[in-house]
């Protein structure tokens, strides 16, 4: 408990009154502060996510040396060099935190490039030519997002894809209690000429896992709310990490998604919103998770919404052939 206070203090969220070791409702409060920055499920509770998320916000790079490793390196210092290696030109991939192989690949490159003994581990030496190109990873969010590297990658591997939902392969994803919603999602998908994947796991890593081991054009994950979470509207969640980089093509596929499911749900519109909860931020590919509110509403209206859900899966695809 003092320990989850003092990271909390120490990345400058107060935990009010309480005493020291104390889970008061200053802590609770303060988690939940902490949770919406970081773009996680705002619940008061420090559960793993959570706590992984303070231990991963506490790492400055150059803090400890970076490089390949099992399990994989994750923190705000991993996020910091493929921000900095993106700005030059080194495709790490996506912002997401996690020392993975694209990221070692452009790690590799920037030290062979810049003269650099290519051991693809981020020590000193790196920092030090990162710095003196000037490759602070700095600069705001939405320009970060439109013009790193890897966005430019996601868009051109998007428009390279058929220009039609036929060819595409999207993995149809669910945590529990949706299965009916999903097939139904997964027949029309397969009505409209894709092929359709059902990643269907209470783990949302294991969903993102799943995804990425057969490489599908895209995710749509579905939950609804609990009898508990107050949640009277939709919301279509995309990728944005904790700094501000965001995946354009997810976002794009939120909105379009987001205008599809609200008529059918006759719900109030909650907007699109970018998170970083481990379905999102661990896909390889545009992801979105769509919370779709009163479970009764859900089922009642299965077959519109995998309708609607298919229809705003061929807008999207169509982008490719339009460019818009």
């Amino acid at each position: 408990m003092r320990d989850l206070q003092h990271r909390l203090v120490a990345l400058g969220v107060t935990t009010g009154d309480d005493d020291n070791g104390v889970y008061g409702p200053g802590t609770a409060s303060a988690v939940r502060a902490f949770q919406e920055r970081r773009g996680l499920r705002v619940d008061g509770v420090c559960g793993a996510h959570t706590w992984g998320a303070l231990v991963e916000a506490g790492w400055r790079l150059g803090d400890r040396p970076l490089f390949l490793t099992t399990p994989l390196l994750r923190g705000d210092d991993v996020a910091e060099l493929q921000r900095r290696l993106g700005g030059l030109g080194f495709d790490a991939g996506r912002v997401d935190g996690i020392f993975g192989p694209r990221t070692e690949r452009a790690l590799t490159d920037f030290q062979r490039n810049g003269g650099l003994v290519t051991d693809s581990i981020c020590g000193p030496s790196t920092l030090l030519a990162l710095s003196r190109l000037g490759a602070t990873g700095s600069g705001d969010g939405a320009a970060q997002a439109s013009g790193s590297i890897a966005s430019v990658r996601e868009r051109e591997r998007h428009r390279r894809r058929p220009p039609s939902l036929a060819g595409r392969t999207i993995a149809v994803g669910e945590a529990g209690g949706l299965d009916a919603l999903v097939r139904a999602v997964s027949s029309a998908i397969t009505a409209a000429g894709g092929t359709p994947v059902l990643v269907q796991h209470p783990d949302e890593s294991a969903q993102a896992a799943q995804a990425n081991a057969i490489e599908a054009d895209a995710f749509v994950g579905f939950s609804v709310a609990g009898a508990d979470d107050g949640l009277t509207g939709c919301v279509t969640a995309y990728y944005r990490s904790p700094s501000g980089w965001e995946s354009p093509e997810g976002r794009r596929l939120a909105e379009v998604m987001q205008c599809a499911l609200v008529p059918v749900l006759g719900a109030t519109d909650a907007g699109t919103r970018g998170m970083a909860v481990p379905v999102l931020r661990e896909t390889r590919m545009p992801a979105v998770l769509a919370e779709l509110g009163a479970p009764a509403v859900v089922v009642a209206r299965i077959g519109d919404l995998a309708g609607a859900i298919t229809s705003a899966l061929r807008q999207w695809a169509d982008h490719a052939s339009t460019g818009s």
